[in-house]
């Protein structure tokens, strides 16, 4: 069960963000927030990339949460258990989050957080998803949106669940989520934070940073 964890960590730190803006010729790190999410690629790589970096995040997060417990527990001969599961999935939002292959510097674990979701909770992830897309699609702020979705998560585990535990590490996620985005919480509190413009056609130039 400990290599569980280990490998669920070491899966949650691929820095899908990283690899695939340097095979494109550019260092991720150094351009626009200096994130190595989705939302980074997506305005200075491309949206394809973007969205390709969201899909490989989420995916590790639910291989964490759903898939290594699984085998880990067939491979020893026991039955699944979902403290394992919740451990997992915790370990791979703090892998993406402090990567060992970054030194530690990673993203804000919001698609790996929906990955972990939709292996354990898939009606809070259903609920944050909703929330995230009405806050979003009316302010245009990513941030604003993921942290508020976040919120949610966390909140209606305790009226959607019995499982103390799950509850519990919805809460933990929600608050890892919201700690990440404390940069962002002063921007939007100084009215510099960037709005998202989801219909560009072009990504921004790699030369062009913004906070």
């Amino acid at each position: 069960m400990i290599l569980a964890c280990v490998a669920s960590y070491l899966l949650g730190a691929i820095p899908f963000g990283f690899v695939i803006a340097r095979a494109r010729g550019v260092d991720i790190r150094t351009v626009g927030s200096g994130n190595i999410g989705a939302t980074n690629v997506w305005r200075f790589i491309g949206k394809k990339w973007g969205a390709l970096v969201y899909l490989l995040d989420m995916a590790k997060g639910y291989a964490s949460a759903a898939l290594i417990p699984t085998l880990a527990a067939g491979i020893a001969g026991i039955e699944t258990s979902a403290q394992l599961g919740l451990a997992c999935g915790l370990l791979s939002v703090a892998g993406h989050n402090w990567p060992i292959y970054l030194k530690f510097k990673g993203g804000k674990g919001i698609a790996t957080t929906a990955g972990v979701l939709l292996g354990v909770a898939p009606a809070a992830m259903g609920l944050g998803i909703a929330a995230w897309l009405v806050v979003f699609l009316a302010s245009r702020y990513v941030s604003l949106a993921s942290i508020l979705a976040a919120l949610t998560v966390a909140a209606s585990g305790w009226f959607l669940y019995d499982a103390r535990l799950l509850c519990g590490v919805l809460t933990v996620l929600g608050g890892f989520a919201v700690w990440r985005h404390r940069g962002n919480i002063q921007r939007l509190v100084s009215g510099s934070e960037h709005r998202f413009d989801l219909w560009k056609k072009k990504p921004q130039s790699p030369t062009n940073t913004q906070p």
